[in-house]
């Protein structure tokens, strides 16, 4: 059983070229096969928000398969940030 205390929220900006490509599809995809509920939202200059709640660990796998050249498009760069999980998030949508 996941404890609270083992639930994270991870938000990662994906940078490179990854709008148009099928990236958000594609994370969309991975992040309900991880059990995760949140989001990947396209944004201006060519990159893509990404937020999931759930088992860190889920959250920590989810980061490296963006990280992997396995991704649809090209991407240059991942940023993120670890918080604690706000909830109210169901499902995984492209944005």
């Amino acid at each position: 059983m996941v404890t609270d205390a083992q639930q994270a929220r991870l938000t990662a900006w994906v940078h490179g070229r990854v709008q148009g490509v099928g990236f958000r599809w594609w994370t969309r995809a991975r992040a309900l096969e991880l059990g995760l509920a949140g989001s990947a939202t396209n944004l201006p200059g060519n990159r893509v928000e990404v937020v999931a709640e759930g088992p860190r660990e889920s959250c920590e796998r989810l980061l490296e398969a963006l990280r992997s050249p396995d991704t649809p498009g090209d991407v240059d760069h991942v940023a993120e940030q670890w918080s604690e999980p706000k909830g109210g998030l169901t499902g995984f949508v492209e944005r």
